[in-house]
């Protein structure tokens, strides 16, 4: 397994925007990284397909800007993926994470953020892929459960993995319970691994991803 060390200074900042459905409890993590100096980096808005996002809430707030597309006002995924794009271009971001964004993307607004655009699902890949992912590994008997963060393709879920985070399954375990412990471990997770990015020490190549100029053979592991 691959060692690194976690330096994230560059010399220029990078631009996020951030894309929720719901409360954005990673998005609000995220934030106060960057504002603590974790993340070399500045979210410059934050965008969600739902008007009562608790997120949004959030960041107004924190002043950040903010905008709802709301998917039901529009007849088919492509002209609502390309208002995604239209809006998410002004800010020019240098990276767009997906952070609770409940919403299955186009192929063509994939290809149009190639490398750029991150998300975090809550397994680890490739195992339990799509929905229900707590309830699917306790009834799958895993040992082994967690996040895994990852960069975005047309096919769900199936993105080069960047970083995954590991939470032991227990007996006393139940499908919410388990959902909250790994959470936890996303707080800690997604900063890290955009620190990352935003280092430009990870990038995407093709089909794998690439940590300081090399391909990565399994997952880096949350430390």
């Amino acid at each position: 397994m691959k060692k690194i060390r976690y330096s994230t200074k560059t010399s220029m900042p990078k631009s996020l925007v951030v894309l929720i459905s719901g409360r954005g409890s990673n998005m609000q993590t995220i934030h106060k990284r960057t504002l603590d100096g974790t993340i070399n980096a500045e979210i410059k808005a934050v965008l969600s397909n739902n008007p009562i996002a608790g997120g949004l809430e959030y960041a107004r707030e924190n002043e950040l800007a903010s905008h709802v597309i709301n998917h039901k006002e529009f007849n088919n995924r492509e002209s609502f993926d390309q208002q995604l794009i239209d809006q998410i271009d002004v800010y020019e971001p240098d990276y767009l994470i997906l952070a609770g964004f409940m919403r299955i993307l186009t192929p063509g607004f994939v290809d149009h953020y190639h490398g750029r655009l991150i998300n975090i699902h809550p397994s680890l890949l490739p195992r339990h892929q799509g929905l229900h992912t707590h309830a699917r590994a306790i009834a799958a008997g895993d040992r082994e459960h967690g996040a895994s963060v990852h960069f975005v393709t047309a096919e769900l879920d199936a993105g080069p993995v960047i970083m995954q985070a590991k939470v032991l399954i227990e007996a006393h375990h139940t499908a919410e319970t388990l959902e909250q412990a790994v959470l936890k471990m996303e707080h800690l997770l997604y900063p890290q691994a955009i620190a990352l990015l935003c280092s430009d020490r990870i990038k995407q190549q093709q089909d794998i991803t690439v940590c300081d100029g090399e391909p990565l053979d399994t997952p880096l592991l949350l430390t």
